[in-house]
């Protein structure tokens, strides 16, 4: 059956885990991690059909036939209950398989092993076993969210390049981070600093776009107002004034009490916004 071959195959590709778990690397750990992913992932598709079913409700008078779709439930049923049985099997060992990994993997990276939590059951409801994986970098705000390993240091390192006025490495690392670490709390600041490292390279058109990312990315968050001034600004070098005076009129729209306002009704001034 298929669904036993599948419980080998995840056997087999875990098997080693405690042999060599002193010998594994970090990245030993995530393989196998991916490898458990994928056979959960063969796992699932037992649950699709393959055909139109064929049961043999064949008889010759009524009450046979009522018999035959008896007898053939009482196989279904069975059998489900057998598949389900090897189902839970499954995901209860995967479950504490790859919370085991998981805490190793923490100890490999240097995380807190004082804040391991309870992770999810594979393919979803309630397990008491293994641990979840905590980021073990810290945001550097409160209202960041949790950073992916190295996140920060790229993020600092770019900042840092635009800083010393490297304006072509800053503009490459800032557009790496951001197909590095898509979703980052930190892409909003992240796309700011990019467009201004291409205003530096004297590439207005894709630093507009890198500040409408900006804004985009976080609408009403604290860099939100110095965004849309930077893109209206933006625009008005690019000779689209009309598009620039809404934009930089809705900074004081949306952000009245903003410290961007004055540079904003500056730079309105400056194009002849009426």
């Amino acid at each position: 059956m298929r669904v036993a071959g599948l419980v080998l195959a995840v056997a087999l590709a875990t098997a080693g885990v405690a042999k060599a778990q002193d010998q594994q690397t970090l990245a030993d750990i995530r393989q196998e991690l991916t490898v458990l992913h994928v056979e959960i992932q063969r796992l699932k598709r037992e649950f699709s059909t393959t055909g139109s079913p064929a049961p043999n409700l064949s008889g010759s008078s009524v009450l046979e036939r009522v018999d035959a779709i008896e007898a053939e439930l009482q196989r279904l049923t069975r059998q489900t209950e057998q598949l389900n049985q090897r189902v839970q099997n499954i995901v209860t060992d995967g479950t504490n398989r790859i919370g085991d990994l998981e805490f190793r993997l923490v100890e490999l990276e240097g995380g807190d092993l004082s804040t391991l939590d309870q992770t999810s059951t594979l393919g979803g409801g309630d397990q008491s076993t293994a641990a979840v994986l905590p980021s073990p970098t810290e945001p550097s705000g409160a209202d960041q969210g949790e950073l992916a390993v190295g996140e920060k240091a790229d993020f600092d390192a770019a900042s840092q390049a635009l800083a010393d006025g490297d304006y072509q490495t800053a503009a490459t690392m800032f557009a790496q981070f951001d197909t590095s670490y898509p979703g980052s709390p930190l892409a909003p600041e992240a796309n700011l600093k990019r467009g201004q490292a291409l205003e530096g390279l004297g590439d207005t058109r894709e630093a507009a776009r890198a500040f409408l990312a900006s804004f985009t990315g976080d609408s009403e968050g604290a860099l939100a107002p110095q965004a849309l001034y930077e893109l209206g600004a933006a625009l008005g070098r690019l000779g689209q004034t009309d598009q620039a005076c809404i934009t930089l009129s809705e900074v004081g729209v949306r952000f009245p009490a903003s410290a961007t306002l004055p540079d904003a009704t500056q730079e309105m001034a400056s194009l002849g916004c009426s």
